[in-house]
């Protein structure tokens, strides 16, 4: 995987002005954007948010997921500390793609888990590579992190890139009947660590 970094600007929003850094993967043609706000590169651990792109969550407000919410909450978080970073990657639906997503959602109407939706159709349950972030994290010289995710997976992919995962802080938003099952499965079947304060990385 190449990743190229292409350029940054500002990118004001409601809960304050970020940096937006632009990416271009020249292998598989995706675009990827970082946001930033404060400095980030003083060596001390940051606070990081890795989130998957969900178009349906992010942009078209659906709550049969908690994508939307959680990265609202990282966005407000940031602010609220006045400093932190969030990877913004394209991966729709957990690396299947928007159009196997929606496909994945009519097996989920007729009474699939969101696990066994992605396997019906061929796929993984999960296939995110978070390889990406280490050209990401190296270009914004972040090397430490605390890291805002329920994923106990993404704790284990910075750790094998060799970024210290100082903290894993829980992110605990977006509960709704509409995803009670969802994140049951997400809990169940893939890992998802749902307490409210979060681990150190020993604990994990």
């Amino acid at each position: 995987m190449t990743l190229r970094f292409v350029e940054s600007s500002k990118l004001p929003t409601r809960w304050g002005v970020f940096d937006i850094h632009g990416f271009e993967d020249t292998v598989s043609d995706k675009e990827h954007v970082a946001i930033t706000m404060g400095d980030v590169a003083d060596g001390e651990p940051v606070l990081l948010r890795i989130h998957s792109e969900c178009l349906t969550g992010d942009a078209l407000f659906s709550v049969r997921c908690d994508c939307g919410a959680q990265l609202e909450e990282a966005m407000r978080r940031i602010s609220a500390d006045g400093r932190g970073a969030i990877l913004y990657l394209r991966q729709e639906g957990r690396g299947i793609g928007l159009i196997n997503k929606i496909k994945a959602y009519h097996l989920q109407d007729q009474g699939a888990d969101t696990v066994e939706a992605n396997e019906k159709l061929g796929f993984g349950a999960d296939m995110r590579d978070y390889s990406i972030c280490r050209s990401m994290l190296r270009h914004l010289n972040i090397g430490q992190v605390r890291l805002l995710t329920n994923n106990p997976r993404k704790v284990e992919a910075l750790q094998q890139l060799d970024i210290h995962v100082a903290e894993r802080l829980a992110l605990q938003t977006g509960r709704n009947p509409h995803n009670l099952y969802y994140l049951a499965t997400k809990a169940g079947k893939l890992g998802h660590l749902f307490d409210e304060q979060g681990e150190s990385e020993g604990e994990n």
